[in-house]
């Protein structure tokens, strides 16, 4: 299979990513078959994510973060997770990135990476026609933000809204929902995730 030029700088990211999946996954002691079990992902997709052969998209990675009882901050590439537990603040420079540039979402993590975090920030930026996918996905906690540029469909169960600047959202993520950029330029959203 040979990928188009634009695509080859981005595979690292998908090897990193799917390298964090595989460590935390054993960490866990959990087998690729009980992963696939709690997630509903088939063992072949799951096997490929971690090797870097596919992109996951936020849902998916929604769906492991939960399996695995961790935040999805946890499966940003080891290089960008900051050792030291106790940290307070993080300097613009050494936020974290986690690409999901199939998907044409980034997300930056502002706050402090420590194992058990329950509350994590970050700001969402959507390319144009960037979405979590047609499906709606549900995991653990609750999520807010604020749109700080752009505009965004927000769908939450039955309901949709288009967020512009200056809206704000708040719903347990629990609920089925999805979002996509509604803005022909980057939307970008300031975003709360608590567990």
């Amino acid at each position: 299979m040979s990928l188009p030029a634009a695509d080859l700088p981005h595979l690292h990211v998908d090897r990193e990513i799917g390298a964090r999946l595989r460590q935390l996954r054993r960490a866990r002691r959990l087998s690729l078959e009980e992963l696939a079990s709690r997630t509903g992902l088939s063992i072949g997709f799951l096997s490929q994510i971690e090797r870097g052969l596919s992109s996951p998209t936020l849902r998916v990675l929604a769906a492991v973060a939960d399996a695995l009882g961790t935040a999805i901050s946890e499966l940003f590439p080891a290089d960008q997770r900051q050792a030291d537990p106790t940290a307070t603040i993080v300097r613009q420079p050494d936020r974290g990135e986690l690409q999901l540039w199939r998907s044409g979402i980034r997300k930056q993590l502002l706050t402090p990476q420590a194992e058990g975090a329950k509350l994590n920030l970050f700001i969402v930026e959507m390319e144009p026609g960037a979405s979590t996918g047609d499906e709606h996905y549900i995991h653990h906690g609750e999520e807010a933000g604020l749109v700080l540029s752009g505009a965004m469909l927000l769908n939450v169960e039955d309901e949709s809204w288009v967020m512009r600047e200056g809206d704000s959202f708040r719903f347990l993520s629990s609920r089925p929902h999805r979002f996509a950029n509604q803005h022909d330029g980057v939307t970008r959203v300031l975003w709360v995730n608590c567990l």
